[in-house]
C-alpha cells in the first residue's frame, strides 16, 4: 500500500473493501487519538477501552464519512464520544474500591488524593458530555488537548473566531454547570422536609 495514500483514500478504500487500509489509517493516527483517549479519560485503562470502543465504531460506520471535514477531525469526534459514553456509563453505576492493602497512620489510604482527583475528573467529563457538539469539540481541542486556536480551526474546519466563541460559551456553561455539580445544595431542593423550615 502506498504511503502517499490521504486519509479520504484509505477510509474510501476500506470501505471498498481494502483490508489494510483501515488499519494503515490507524497506524498512522494512532498515537493522536490515544492522547485524545487519555487525555479525555485520565486513566490508561479506561483510554484503551474508550479507544477500541471508538475504532471499532470508526471501523463499522466508515460509509457514514460524508466528507464535510477532515478523517482525522472525524476519528478525534468518535474517539471523544467514545469517551464520553464510557464515562456516562461508570457515573450512572459508579465502582470505584478503595485498595485495601494501603493504610496511613491515621487509617485514611494515601488514594484519596487519587480518588478525588478521579471524581473532579468525572464531574468535568460528566459536564462537558452536556455541552453542544461544537461546543464541546472545541473546549476540548483547546482547554484539555491544548490545540492552538488557529490549528484547532483547522481541524474542525472553521475560522479562527469561530472555536474561540464556542470556547467562550462552552467555558461558560462548564463553570455553571461544574458550580451546580459541586454544589448540589445551591441547587432547588427537590422536596421540603416534612415539618421543616420554609
Amino acid at each position: 500500500m502506498s504511503a502517499e495514500q490521504s486519509d479520504e483514500e484509505l477510509l474510501a478504500g476500506h470501505v471498498a473493501g481494502d483490508p489494510q487500509a483501515f488499519s494503515e489509517l490507524v497506524y498512522r493516527h494512532r498515537d493522536r487519538l490515544w492522547a485524545v483517549a487519555i487525555r479525555t479519560m485520565g486513566d490508561a485503562n479506561e483510554a484503551e477501552d474508550a479507544l477500541q470502543d471508538a475504532l471499532i465504531s470508526a471501523f463499522r460506520r466508515a460509509e457514514q464519512f460524508r466528507g464535510d471535514a477532515k478523517v482525522t477531525t472525524w476519528l478525534h469526534r468518535i474517539v471523544v464520544n467514545a469517551c464520553l459514553d464510557r464515562i456516562r456509563r461508570r457515573t450512572a453505576r459508579p465502582t470505584s474500591p478503595l485498595p485495601e492493602h494501603e493504610t496511613t497512620d491515621s487509617g485514611l489510604p494515601p488514594a484519596t488524593d487519587r480518588i478525588e482527583q478521579r471524581e473532579t475528573q468525572l464531574l468535568i467529563a460528566e459536564a462537558l458530555a452536556e455541552l453542544p457538539d461544537d461546543q464541546r469539540e472545541a473546549v476540548l481541542l483547546v482547554d484539555v488537548e491544548g490545540w492552538p486556536i488557529e490549528d484547532a480551526a483547522r481541524m474542525l474546519g472553521c475560522p479562527a473566531g469561530t472555536v474561540k466563541s464556542r470556547c467562550s460559551r462552552g467555558r461558560a456553561k462548564l463553570a455553571k454547570r461544574l458550580g451546580e455539580l459541586r454544589n448540589p445544595q445551591s441547587a432547588p431542593p427537590v422536596q421540603a422536609p416534612e415539618g421543616g423550615l420554609s
